[in-house]
């Protein structure tokens, strides 16, 4: 059994509880405006052409984003960070992409998790089979579930797919007891606008779901712009600007009306 990973992230502080190991599996069924790990998207490795400037010369190399990787070999990963991990209340956390596109692997590898002894989460838009996501809930400690748009005609509009199945995966999730991250992108001029915001303060109030241990405000930023080009995809998201800090704080302020932990960035 293996997958296919565009990379691996030692000492995570940002995708869950204390330090981690995060592996990000390539393939994505959704095309965000504004994604930052376009090297995601395909389902195959990708071979590009990196081109470093010196001065006035060019130099290019050939590299590869994505490769195999045996659960055996992932194991031998995290067993190297398990002093970090334990100490810091710690684990693996499975991103992307979308972790759920790998399905049978990620089951295997969450079950390989488990049985060292490590806690496990994973970083999902909530875009995926029901009986896909079902097979991994009970190997699966913490949930980071983004919520992109509400409105099923904007999040189709913005990201290529309705979000009637990842409300109602997420409703899986919460009826399943599992604890939950909630994760929101900010994206200036598509998602936070004033009637959107109140929205989703509504709806997270609404869903009463007590293992909500946190909400996280990921401001858009640009990072991904670059390898655009590199992976030869178009920026569709055009010349939107990074929300500024004084924003962030004020979406924060709204946000905390709902009780819960509250947190800019990841």
């Amino acid at each position: 059994m293996n997958g296919i990973i565009f990379s691996v992230k030692r000492y995570s502080i940002h995708d869950g509880p204390g330090i981690r190991v995060t592996f990000f599996l390539k393939g994505c069924p959704l095309a965000c405006r504004w994604c930052h790990n376009p090297e995601g998207i395909s389902p195959e490795p990708e071979e590009v052409i990196q081109v470093n400037r010196v001065g006035d010369k060019e130099f290019s190399k050939k590299e590869v984003a994505g490769k195999h990787l045996t659960i055996s070999e992932m194991m031998t990963i995290i067993e190297k960070e398990r002093v970090f991990i334990e100490r810091s209340g710690g684990g693996v956390t499975f991103s992307g992409g979308e972790p759920l596109m790998q399905p049978d692997f990620l089951m295997e590898a969450l079950r390989a998790c488990r049985e060292k002894g490590f806690h496990t989460a994973v970083d999902t838009s909530g875009f995926a089979s029901p009986e896909n996501l079902k097979k991994i809930i009970s190997l699966t400690d913490l949930f980071l579930f983004d919520l992109k748009h509400l409105d099923p005609k904007k999040h189709l509009l913005y990201t290529g797919v309705s979000n009637e199945l990842i409300i109602s995966n997420l409703g899986v999730i919460i009826e399943s007891g599992k604890e939950i991250m909630i994760r929101i992108p900010v994206i200036p001029g598509i998602n936070d606008d004033p009637s959107h915001l109140d929205s989703l303060i509504a709806f997270i109030n609404n869903m009463k779901a007590a293992r909500i241990r946190m909400i996280n405000l990921l401001p858009y930023h640009k990072a991904g712009l670059a390898k655009y080009r590199k992976f030869g995809r178009e920026n569709m998201i055009g010349s939107v600007e990074q929300p500024t800090s004084e924003r962030m704080k004020e979406i924060k302020k709204l946000f905390s009306e709902t009780g819960i932990k509250i947190k800019i960035g990841g």
